[in-house]
């Protein structure tokens, strides 16, 4: 009775567990009725995983002990992402054990298994490998321990709900008393748990649209509006419509849907949105300024003008009120004449002996320096200072810097755009002139104005 009481335990611990999730997927229940074989051969000297653990890991007439009725009943649930949980209750009778001949002893477990399915290395429908680990409890007669199981199974399902289960696993003790041992089981497994929430009679796992109640013919989706199309593929889903329109109605024939056609009544091009356009521009008539004379769509459909007459139309002209080149995108072009009369004025410009303030009597040619520079509102320029070698590379460095950037802030002051000025100096770098000499050091302390390439 004691032993009888035991595993009713256990199967009100697998009727516990199966009613206390929520079922909240398709099918995610399994239960598998069948029967169990328990081999203890080899018990070696209770170790796990010994040399000789599998031994005669097959002979099931001399080691494995049958219960030749129903003796397993799993109950598991899937959790996602290719795992579920479940707890197994098991009865047998043991009359081998391992080499040994005993008398009857009764055998109760109860366990239970996180399982991992490989069925995604298959990739079939009927076949599902499974790995599990876990722990349980076993009885012995009066005799119980603890165990740690590893698991290895298959499942054939022969359908969505109803397979073959072929289980073993390894059951190792925590006890010296009680042997470590196999415990294969076979048994009819049946997955359940499928719901319908919308009640089309298409349960959710083959349900396209499971919370909306549809049609058997678009996998339970709905077609509001009995134009043929389903509601999910139906542009328009509550107006009957065309099936080349995906489901809309086009009312005035253009091949443009009602919803996407901005001149619904009347007939016009798909290119303008189901609009007219009277003089072939691109432009729809509504939006064209000169609804009878083509032009560009940026300039309302008229065409553009070229206020300064230079060749380059207003919208390409980058100095639209000044004539300009073609190739410089109707600006001025900074000659070599002007890029040299440029660098005659910059190497006129002086400082005050080793500092970077400029002297007053350079400040009528830095105007002229504006005044060319803006004539040229587009172009970019560097100002380069350069130092004669006396003194250290070090200072000589951080002297051309000051200067040049001393130039640029006095550009930038007098009118011209920051944007368009950059400074850097050279230090004694780029010499034009020996150092050897007075004359030549002189040449050699300069400020270049460079255009910008």
């Amino acid at each position: 009775m004691k032993n009888l009481s035991r595993l009713l335990f256990a199967m009100l611990l697998v009727f516990v567990y199966s009613n206390a999730n929520a079922q909240d997927e398709n099918n995610p229940w399994q239960i598998t009725v069948g029967v169990n074989a328990v081999d203890a051969y080899p018990n070696a000297d209770g170790a796990p995983f010994s040399e000789t653990i599998f031994d005669e890991y097959f002979n099931l007439d001399d080691h494995w002990n049958i219960l030749p009725s129903i003796s397993s009943i799993s109950v598991s649930k899937y959790l996602g992402e290719g795992f579920s949980f479940g707890v197994a209750g098991t009865i047998n009778k043991i009359d081998k054990w391992g080499d040994s001949t005993v008398d009857d002893l009764s055998y109760y477990g109860v366990d239970g298994t996180i399982k991992y399915s490989l069925n995604s290395l298959f990739n079939s429908n009927f076949i599902e490998p499974y790995l599990g680990i876990g722990g349980g409890y076993t009885w012995i007669d009066e005799i119980g321990a603890g165990t740690l199981d590893g698991t290895l199974g298959l499942n054939f399902w022969f359908s969505d709900n109803i397979g073959l289960t072929l289980q073993s696993s390894y059951k190792h003790s925590f006890e010296d008393y009680l042997t470590t041992h196999f415990q294969h089981t076979a048994g009819l497994s049946i997955k359940f748990g499928g719901t319908d929430s919308d009640g089309d009679g298409i349960y959710d796992k083959d349900d396209a649209c499971p919370d909306v109640a549809g049609l058997a013919a678009f996998n339970g989706c709905p077609d509001t509006d009995g134009d043929g199309i389903q509601d999910s593929e139906d542009d328009c889903p509550n107006e009957a419509g065309l099936a080349e329109l995906n489901g809309c109605p086009d009312s005035d024939g253009d091949g443009v849907a009602d919803k996407d056609d901005s001149c619904p009544t009347v007939a016009g091009l798909k290119s303008l949105g189901g609009c007219p356009d009277a003089d072939g521009d691109g432009v729809a008539d509504g939006d064209d300024d000169c609804p009878n004379t083509a032009g560009p769509a940026a300039n309302k459909g008229c065409p553009w003008p070229d206020t300064d007459g230079d060749g380059v139309l207003d919208k390409d002209d980058k100095c639209p009120d000044v004539k300009g080149t073609v190739a410089n995108a109707g600006c001025p072009e900074v000659t070599a004449e002007v890029q040299k009369t440029l660098n005659e004025y910059a190497k006129t410009i002086n400082f005050d002996s080793g500092k970077s303030s400029i002297k007053a009597q350079s400040a009528q040619v830095l105007d002229d320096i504006v005044k060319i520079l803006n004539e040229y509102p587009t172009a970019k320029f560097t100002v380069e200072g350069h130092t004669d070698s006396v003194g250290s590379a070090e200072l000589n460095q951080r002297l051309s810097d000051s200067r040049a950037n001393a130039v640029k802030e006095y550009l930038i002051e007098h009118g011209v755009d920051a944007f368009r000025l950059s400074a850097l100096g050279y230090g004694e770098s780029k010499p034009i002139d020996t150092n050897s000499t007075r004359a030549g050091r002189a040449n050699n302390r300069r400020v270049e104005i460079n255009l910008v390439k």
